[in-house]
């Protein structure tokens, strides 16, 4: 695993409507490995590769390059910075947290709330609330206010760096996934396919870019590539059916958004099976990924899903194995070079 190229992913900074750090990089590698990098609207951006011999349709390939973020409603008399989400918070994961705040320069944050000392027996039991954040940047209100205006945006500051036998960080959602897109487009062998390598915008919020994406380019196979949470954490089944770390790169049957097509399950087995490529299997009724837009976009496609397992998906230590990233870039890899074949079975 490049862990460079992971890092600079994941520490760059792109909320929802503000990707554009995310981009910069995306576009950097895809120009080495693409054909031609088109910028599509809402800020998606698409490297295509042309077939090798007479075209058998498109494959698109779609990780979205947003993370969960804050956008900016006022600075108080105080100077203390007001937000609301930008994505699915669990507010018990902020408090405490260093931000970078994108005013009209960067400015770094810390994510306060009443100390624990202030609060009576009831507050302390109860868990906070967004609107029982603030963010401190350690300026007068004047100048806070000054270069903080309503509708900036702001997201963790944290590094990624190993842990154990795992690397965590911020972002990984889906930093990871782009990582692997770009990683399976530069080693993958020839496709009979058009292959369009689709950094999508928005997702955390609705899935947007991904639809517009999918509606322009009109693919004939289409494969999110995104993480799932891992069964394997505190709080999770110790047996039963789960998705664990270091047990290979998942493949999505069904989330909480969309059902893979089984022609196209198969067919990630079988490479899998093919290639020795270590897989696992995603079930779940929860969660949802830029799937269901690649599904239902247009006239549709045959559509599913590769996920790398991940702990603590949303905060700021989300957790995944590198043994399960390679493995989600051989099987990328694996369909690029193979998805003719689910045409051919159709």
């Amino acid at each position: 695993m490049d862990i460079a190229l992971l890092g600079r992913l994941s520490e760059a900074s792109g909320p929802p409507g503000a990707e554009d750090r995310v981009r910069e990089i995306v576009r950097e590698r895809l120009a080495a490995v693409a054909d031609r990098v088109d910028e599509l609207a809402m800020g998606c951006l698409d490297g295509v590769r042309a077939p090798a011999g007479p075209g058998a349709g498109r494959l698109m390939l779609a990780a979205h390059m947003d993370e969960i973020g804050l956008m900016v409603t006022h600075v108080d008399d105080r100077g203390f910075v007001k937000f609301i989400p930008l994505g699915g918070w669990d507010a018990r994961t902020l408090v405490g947290e260093r931000v970078l705040v994108h005013g009209r320069d960067d400015l770094i944050g810390i994510v306060g709330t009443t100390p624990v000392h202030l609060l009576d027996e009831a507050a302390r039991s109860k868990a906070p609330t967004m609107d029982d954040l603030t963010i401190d940047l350690g300026l007068t209100a004047g100048r806070a206010q000054e270069l903080v205006r309503k509708g900036d945006v702001a997201t963790r500051l944290r590094s990624l760096i190993p842990l154990g036998d795992l690397v965590t960080g911020k972002a990984l959602d889906d930093r990871v996934g782009l990582y692997v897109m770009l990683e399976a487009l530069r080693t993958a062998g020839p496709s009979r396919m058009e292959v369009h390598a689709t950094a999508t915008a928005q997702e955390e919020v609705g899935l947007r870019g991904a639809r517009t994406a999918a509606h322009r380019i009109a693919p004939d196979v289409a494969v999110a590539i995104d993480t799932c949470p891992a069964d394997d954490g505190p709080g999770t089944p110790k047996s039963g059916p789960s998705t664990r770390l270091g047990d290979g790169v998942a493949i999505r049957v069904m989330d909480g958004s969309a059902i893979g097509h089984r022609g196209l399950v198969d067919l990630l087995i079988t490479l899998a099976g093919e290639r020795g490529i270590p897989h696992q299997l995603h079930v779940s009724d929860k969660g949802g990924t830029d799937t269901a837009s690649l599904q239902m976009a247009g006239p549709g496609a045959i559509a599913g899903c590769i996920s790398i397992p991940t702990r603590y998906v949303h905060t700021g230590v989300e957790a995944c194995h590198p043994d399960d990233v390679d493995a989600a870039v051989a099987l990328t890899a694996g369909l690029i070079e193979e998805a003719h074949r689910i045409l051919a079975a159709a």
